[in-house]
């Protein structure tokens, strides 16, 4: 497993799977087990980005994340015109790392946050990681990309039969998905804390199945300008092309409108999704 691979190697194994997608647009979406090529195409975007933002080295992702690999499922989005990935994420069977790191972090016994989220029925995944290449953020491309990762996660998240998600989010990455209608709810009434180099990570619970339909209110409220649950920055234009942005993402995502023929859940990864815990 690498969070280095050289960009000859990732752009060989990107031209590989262009070839084995039945897509032929810009952007295509994948989710792929831990052992498989694309992995550690999706693990050197993680450590991209994650050190460029939080210090995190190969080294340190690697540390962090060594327990958690067999039970990784990974989503990787690849550009077609530059023959390079463009975002990845994460996610980890079980609660994983969130359930490992939450109860020291917020000080709460692991049984209490079990008890008051019902963690103890259903599946679990931890959302882990999100990351978009700085050569995608605040240009037009770069809301294509955050979506097929957010609807390549639902997809597959229904897939597996999940009823709980579990994360420790840095604020801007809680803050994005609180605008397109991702209603967390902070873990046993937490507060933001430090962790992994970040100043203000909150440990957040939702559950699977009202994830479609608050995205989707969301839409229609950023539609008609009223009330939202996000922060939109900005005055005049800016915030209204942020709130059309946003409201453009939230459609997409609950409705899989334009990405889900853009979208490959290979059969491999299916099987291992489905199996019983």
């Amino acid at each position: 497993m690498s969070y280095n691979l050289p960009e000859g190697t990732v752009r060989k194994l990107v031209a590989t799977a262009f070839t084995n997608h039945t897509s032929t647009a810009r952007f295509v979406g994948l989710a792929v087990g831990p052992h498989t090529p694309l992995a550690d195409v999706a693990r050197t975007v993680e450590r991209q980005v994650f050190e460029e933002t939080f210090g995190m080295d190969a080294a340190a992702m690697s540390a962090e994340y060594r327990r958690y690999e067999d039970d990784s499922l990974f989503f990787v989005v690849l550009d077609r015109r530059t023959g390079l990935p463009a975002g990845a994420a994460r996610v980890i069977d079980g609660g994983g790392k969130t359930l490992d790191d939450a109860p020291d972090c917020i000080d709460v016994p692991l049984s209490t946050i079990v008890g008051l989220h019902d963690l103890h029925t259903g599946r679990i995944w931890d959302f882990a990681t999100l990351a978009v290449l700085p050569a995608y953020r605040g240009v037009r491309a770069g809301v294509a990309v955050s979506a097929m990762l957010y609807r390549t996660f639902l997809n597959a998240g229904r897939l597996a039969g999940v009823r709980h998600i579990v994360a420790m989010l840095d604020h801007r990455a809680h803050r994005n998905l609180k605008l397109i209608g991702v209603e967390f709810t902070p873990m046993a009434g937490s507060d933001p804390v430090e962790y992994l180099g970040s100043s203000s990570t909150e440990a957040l619970h939702v559950l699977f199945d009202d994830l479609e339909p608050s995205i989707a209110r969301q839409c229609e409220r950023l539609r008609q300008n009223t009330a939202n649950t996000g922060e939109i920055d900005g005055r005049g234009l800016r915030r209204l092309l942020t709130r059309r942005t946003a409201a453009r993402v939230a459609y997409q995502v609950h409705s899989g409108m334009g990405l889900d023929e853009h979208i490959l859940l290979p059969a491999l990864d299916r099987r291992r999704l489905i199996r019983q815990r």
